[in-house]
C-alpha cells in the first residue's frame, strides 16, 4: 500500500495506553497501536508478549484495566463482546474453536447471528468460492475436518458477520506449510477488495510478507512499528524475531 494513499485513509481503530492482566501478572503495559480502513497489519512478537491478550481486549473477551479502545470513533472499554461483534469488530479466534457437532453450513449460518441487522458482505457462495473444500464439506460435522479446512471455516464463519475490521489470532498454527500459503492467499485476497485487517502471528517472516504494516510488541509494550517490507529488511528485526 502507497504510504501517501494511507495516510488519506479514516482510522478505523485507535488503541492507546492500553493495560490488562491475570492473575495480578501485567500482559499488556501501555499497548498502543492503530489501523486504516483497508490495511493489513500484523502484530508480532516472542511467546507471552501479549498478542492474544490485545486481540482479545479487541473483542471483550478479555477487560482491559486501563487505556482506551476506540472503533469506527467510538469507545469500546466496558462493551460487551457480542456488542462489538455485531459493530463489526470480529475475531477469528486462536485454535480456530468452530462448534464441532455442527455441519460446515451450520457453523457458517451462525456466523451470520453477529449482523444484527447490519448489511451482509460476504455471502455462503462467496465464502465457498474463497474457501471451495467448504462447499465439498458443506454437510460435514466440522469437528471431523482437519486443522487446515477448520482454519479455513471460522475465517469464513467471521466473514458472515460482515467485518469491518478482521481480527486472526495466529491462523498458521498447526497448519501444514501448503495450507498456510493457502489460507495467506485467501487472506490478501480478502484484503485487495477492500477488507481491514489486523493479524496476530508467530510466524513472523510469513505475516510481514502478507502485510502493509507492523508493530512488534515485547513484554506487553509496542517497541518498534513501521511499513512490514522495512522492518523485514531490519537486521535487527530478522535477528530478534526472523532467524
Amino acid at each position: 500500500m502507497n504510504p501517501e494513499a494511507n495516510s488519506l485513509r479514516q482510522t478505523i481503530l485507535q488503541v492507546t495506553g492500553l493495560t490488562a492482566g491475570y492473575s495480578g501478572i501485567k500482559a499488556l503495559r501501555g499497548a498502543a497501536l492503530s489501523v486504516s480502513e483497508g490495511e493489513f497489519v500484523a502484530l508480532i512478537g516472542p511467546n507471552g508478549a501479549g498478542k492474544s491478550t490485545l486481540l482479545n481486549c479487541l473483542s471483550g473477551v478479555v477487560r482491559p484495566t486501563g487505556g482506551s479502545i476506540r472503533f469506527q470513533g467510538q469507545e469500546l472499554l466496558g462493551v460487551a463482546p457480542w456488542h462489538i461483534a455485531r459493530r463489526g469488530l470480529l475475531q477469528v479466534p486462536e485454535g480456530r474453536q468452530v462448534l464441532p457437532n455442527l455441519t460446515v453450513r451450520e457453523n457458517l449460518t451462525l456466523g451470520a447471528t453477529a449482523l444484527s441487522g447490519r448489511t451482509p458482505t460476504y455471502t455462503l457462495e462467496r465464502i465457498n468460492a474463497l474457501f471451495p473444500i467448504l462447499a465439498e464439506r458443506r454437510e460435514q460435522r466440522a469437528g471431523s475436518l482437519s486443522g487446515g479446512q477448520q482454519q479455513m471455516l471460522a475465517i469464513g464463519r467471521a466473514l458472515m458477520g460482515a467485518p469491518r475490521l478482521l481480527l486472526l489470532d495466529e491462523p498458521s498454527l498447526g497448519l501444514a506449510p501448503v495450507i498456510v500459503t493457502q489460507v495467506f492467499a485467501a487472506l490478501r485476497a480478502l484484503n485487495s477488495e477492500g477488507l481491514t485487517i489486523l493479524l496476530v502471528e508467530q510466524n513472523a517472516r510469513q505475516a510481514l510478507l502478507a502485510t502493509d504494516r507492523a508493530y512488534v510488541i515485547e513484554r506487553g509494550c509496542v517497541v518498534h512499528e513501521g511499513r512490514s517490507a522495512d522492518l523485514a529488511a531490519d537486521p535487527a528485526i530478522v535477528s530478534h524475531y526472523l532467524g
